[in-house]
């Protein structure tokens, strides 16, 4: 996340670990200068307000003057599952050549996820077969971890979560997602869910080695 205040420090972490996939967390909506909320982006997008490629592009080139190359973007509150916001990412994907574009979660109007679907497909963006965990985000444990493992589908499916630990800077930010963070790291890092892994021939793989 170009635009948030920790991206000195996530930079730093990204030269420490060079194996680790960097993407891109594509923000316009709850940040310094952006709608607080995607019905003010819908908003403020239809009336022409925003100029959504000169920001998110100026992200993108923000990531790549520290050194740091993406392998994937996505959208802060999904917000490119809204056609003019898909448009300038999948612009962005093709001019800065980063492949992979999270898959749409279902929308509240069906057609735009199949309409996105097919725009990214034209513009030669890769998504995976699946995307699970927008449903229980801040909501799962170990236990609902390793069931979700044990019944995903053959394919490739991206899993979304949003593990750390919840000191004081997380306790006054403006997020619901605070205790939880420590409850999906330990499901994350379980035993259990190892095992779940193990058991039905999961392989977690990275994006460079998918291309």
């Amino acid at each position: 996340m170009a635009t948030g205040p920790a991206f000195d420090h996530a930079v730093s972490l990204a030269r420490e670990n060079p194996s680790l996939d960097i993407g891109v967390h594509l923000v316009l909506v709850g940040a310094e200068g952006y709608p607080p909320t995607l019905a003010r982006l819908t908003a403020a997008v239809m009336l022409g307000q925003i100029r959504i490629y000169d920001r998110l592009a100026g992200q993108v080139r923000k990531i790549l003057d520290a050194g740091i190359r993406p392998t994937h973007l996505d959208t802060h509150k999904h917000t490119h599952l809204l056609p003019q916001v898909l448009s300038a990412v999948a612009r962005i994907a093709q001019e800065f050549r980063i492949p992979w574009v999270r898959r749409l979660i279902p929308a509240p109007v069906p057609f735009l996820q199949s309409m996105g679907q097919a725009m990214l497909q034209r513009a030669g963006c890769r998504t995976t077969d699946y995307f699970e965990g927008f449903e229980v985000t801040g909501q799962y444990n170990t236990q609902d971890l390793a069931a979700l493992i044990r019944r995903l589908p053959d394919g490739l499916t991206e899993f979304m979560c949003h593990p750390g630990f919840c000191g004081e800077e997380l306790r006054a930010a403006k997020t619901r997602l605070k205790a939880s963070r420590q409850v999906e790291l330990d499901a994350l890092t379980s035993i259990e869910v190892r095992n779940a892994i193990e058991e039905c021939s999961v392989a977690l793989v990275r994006y460079p080695d998918l291309s």
